[in-house]
């Protein structure tokens, strides 16, 4: 079976440091924008936010976070590894005020490095300590599950871990997108679990179990639903756009949570950081907290179909609670290591 080859990003880097970010996956099918070019600082009172989500995604957010803060923002859309990794080279230089990021790994990096402004407690306790950064300079603002979508009428009983995708019974019917990078943190959050020896193993075991290769997460559901796949691993919302568009009861795909902690029910989320030694702190926090309060996350629950994480909002989706969801506890910030996934991944032959 043909594999997809790895995409990786041109810049290079001024220090041994950005290899992690520069190395890049493919990023969450519906959350990637073109890339930009650095520039200097920032004179023109303007917010320069630099965002790791569409600009189709959230283009009428910003809107409505110009109205909140009376801010003009200026979004320079591209990958979050990428433009992290934009972030860590431009330093001191970057005019860039506000990291809206798809996934905490990207955050998580910045933070390491020190480029990262501490966030007020009141910012922080919006959210529940399991989405934010433990040294409090970023925090999550929507949350996505990872799920083992499968055909109805083809399974009887989903598995319940995805270490059981490596049993025979499952060999050339699962679905997945390697080059993915809500894959890619999964497989670095098991890493982060379960240690780097149990995970090479998976991999090895789950590719020598044939699994069907896609590019994107949507192409994995759609093969469930088709019936090509029995099983796929995707994330919770792609299941809930397609059925806000075709309707619930057209869908042969089905859902299943994974439990008991199972690195397969991994809760990532997008968030949001202020800058270190940004000129307009005092707006990017204003951000932060528009992001965090009820319009913003009355749009991720109705619009990108996530998990809203503050603000007392829930989502109009038939959604099972976040907090029934028997996600594994991880620290987000360590889902960074993304340059040991991406080895482990050409090793076991996925990219």
């Amino acid at each position: 079976m043909r594999h997809p080859s790895l995409r990786t990003v041109g810049a290079l880097a001024a220090s041994a440091l950005l290899v992690p970010l520069m190395a890049a996956c493919g990023s969450d099918g519906r959350e990637t924008g073109s890339g930009t070019e650095a520039g200097g600082k920032n004179e023109g009172g303007t917010l320069v936010v630099y965002s790791g989500r569409s600009e189709e995604l959230v283009a009428p957010l910003i809107e409505k976070l110009e109205k909140a803060t009376g801010a003009k923002a200026e979004v320079r859309y591209g990958d979050s590894a990428e433009l992290a990794a934009q972030l860590l080279e431009e330093g001191d230089r970057t005019d860039a005020d506000l990291f809206f990021s798809q996934d905490a790994g990207a955050l998580g990096a910045l933070g390491k490095e020190g480029r990262l402004a501490a966030l007020p407690q009141k910012s922080l306790d919006a959210v529940d300590k399991a989405f934010r950064a433990e040294n409090g300079d970023w925090v999550g603002v929507s949350g996505r599950v990872r799920v083992i979508a499968y055909h109805g009428d083809k399974v009887a009983e989903a598995p319940d871990s995805v270490h059981e995708l490596t049993k025979p019974e499952w060999k050339g019917k699962v679905g997945y997108a390697p080059t993915n990078a809500s894959f890619q943190a999964f497989v670095t959050g098991m890493r982060v679990l379960e240690g780097d020896d149990a995970t090479r193993k998976w991999l090895k075991d789950f590719q020598a179990n044939d699994p069907q290769v896609y590019e994107k997460n949507g192409a994995v559901l759609d093969a469930v639903d088709d019936g090509k796949a029995e099983l796929g691993l995707i994330n919770h919302y792609y299941w809930y756009e397609k059925a806000a568009e075709a309707g619930a009861d057209k869908l042969k795909a089905k859902l299943h949570f994974p439990t008991k902690g199972d690195p397969g029910a991994l809760v990532n989320v997008a968030g949001v950081g202020v800058i270190k030694g940004s000129d307009q702190s005092a707006v990017a926090q204003k951000a932060v907290d528009f992001f965090l309060a009820k319009e913003a996350q009355t749009y991720f629950a109705d619009e990108t179909h996530e998990y809203p994480l503050a603000a007392g909002v829930t989502s109009q989706d038939d959604l099972p609670p976040l907090e029934s969801i028997d996600a594994p506890e991880i620290d987000l910030s360590r889902l960074e290591s993304l340059q040991v996934t991406l080895e482990m991944l050409q090793e076991a032959g996925m990219v």
